[in-house]
């Protein structure tokens, strides 16, 4: 896919996220927060079928969508979607500004919704707060969606493999939250919409604010004073003849050739 086409793609997908999570929103509330479609047979189902494997694994599983683990794996995202240490440092800054600013507009909705959680004595693990968006499954999935965008850019064998992978892992923490009975599914589904409309929301805006900037820095060939002296001291020769400002190459004064490229080079330091 080209470069060019990443800011439409993340636009569309964020708009048809967010239409789809607004509509679910308006719902939810709509109800009063009541269960929604396959909300009561899912938690019916899920109380049921607990066997202590089974329950021990979830409890696990849930446990990567909150905490360090979420931050950890945006900055792992950021290492690798960096070719230098400063891109590194920046991919992963960024990282974690989307991932912050994802959860305070959440916790923002969360209040708004004012949902209530399933009856408290299906529960299977602690939780605390309303329900909707389920903070567990909009933390995981946009990790996981920032961790595949990274290795799609930067993995050179196995990327599909590996996106497939961090987005089963995203998929089963939310899942998780329904069969430890914290969540209703719909609280799930809303966490992936939001998760969705959020990333592609920053992608695209993200990429058009780098695109702007690397045009921004592209230099242009400037004029030189005295170009089209030749001899030892010469800085370069012009190919418009004296004064036509139009730089290709020369030598120093220590017959060192100077390079011209994206910018004026002297003594091989870019100086503008």
């Amino acid at each position: 896919m080209n470069r060019k086409d990443v800011p439409g793609l993340a636009g569309s997908v964020c708009l048809g996220a967010l239409a789809g999570f607004a509509l679910l929103t308006m719902v939810v509330i709509g109800r009063d927060g009541a269960p929604l479609f396959m909300d009561s047979g899912l938690h019916t189902w899920s109380d049921s079928h607990r066997p202590t494997v089974a329950l021990a694994v979830a409890r696990g599983l849930t446990a990567t969508g909150t905490g360090v683990w979420p931050y950890a794996l945006v900055v792992l995202a950021g290492v690798i979607a960096g070719r230098t240490a400063r891109q590194r440092v920046i991919a992963a800054a960024m990282g974690l500004g989307c991932l912050l600013a994802g959860q305070g507009l959440r916790y923002g909705v969360l209040h708004l919704v004012a949902r209530p959680r399933p009856p408290e004595q299906d529960w299977a693990t602690h939780a605390s707060g309303w329900s909707f968006p389920s903070g567990h499954t909009s933390t995981s999935a946009i990790t996981a969606l920032l961790l595949i965008i990274a290795v799609l850019l930067r993995s050179p064998r196995g990327r599909r493999t590996t996106a497939v992978v961090i987005g089963c892992w995203a998929v089963a923490v939310g899942l998780t939250r329904v069969y430890l009975g914290v969540h209703w599914f719909t609280d799930v589904l809303g966490g992936w919409l939001y998760a969705l409309a959020w990333v592609g929301l920053v992608v695209g805006v993200g990429t058009r604010w780098w695109e702007r900037r690397e045009e921004r820095g592209r230099r242009v060939p400037v004029p030189v004073q005295g170009a089209g002296r030749q001899g030892p001291g010469a800085v370069g020769r012009t190919s418009g003849g004296p004064g036509s400002g139009v730089v290709r190459a020369g030598t120093g004064h220590a017959g060192r050739p100077r390079r011209f490229v994206g910018g004026l080079r002297l003594g091989g330091e870019r100086v503008l």
